[in-house]
């Protein structure tokens, strides 16, 4: 599927989020969403000490949105910030934040609250798009 501007505006979103919060071992991945409405959330992921309690940004994002009363979920997009060498003086604005797919657990939740949502990954020639159900084939469905 071919970006768009909204796209690229999403992009933007999550990069700015993530590199105003960014925090060493708190916080290194932000994810931007945007709902049908047209209406864009964003957040950072938590990371926590132990592993199971850390909760991914695109969780965040999407939870943010149905707490605001939204229900339908366009597109999505999450980026990571590089670790940052305390002895380094490059300039947040100069660090190459790049899309990353979302985990496992994301595209489940992703499909289990907007089965036609798109998701925006980095690919080989620059961004791409595609919906989460070819991220998740076959998906675990109550029957």
């Amino acid at each position: 599927m071919t970006i768009t501007t909204e796209d690229m505006e999403l992009i933007e979103a999550a990069k700015n989020v993530i590199k105003r919060l960014y925090r060493e071992g708190k916080h290194h991945i932000g994810a931007a969403v945007r709902t049908q409405s047209g209406r864009i959330y964003t957040a950072v992921h938590l990371e926590a000490y132990i592993g199971r309690v850390s909760v991914c940004a695109e969780a965040i994002a999407i939870g943010k949105a149905i707490s605001e009363g939204e229900t339908e979920f366009a597109t999505i997009v999450a980026v990571r910030h590089p670790e940052i060498d305390p002895d380094d003086s490059t300039e947040t604005s100069d660090l190459q934040l790049d899309v990353v797919s979302p985990c496992g657990i994301c595209r489940e939740l992703i499909s289990d609250y907007g089965k036609d949502t798109q998701v925006i990954l980095q690919g080989e020639e620059g961004y791409t798009k595609t919906m989460i159900g070819h991220l998740l084939p076959q998906k675990y469905t109550r029957t």
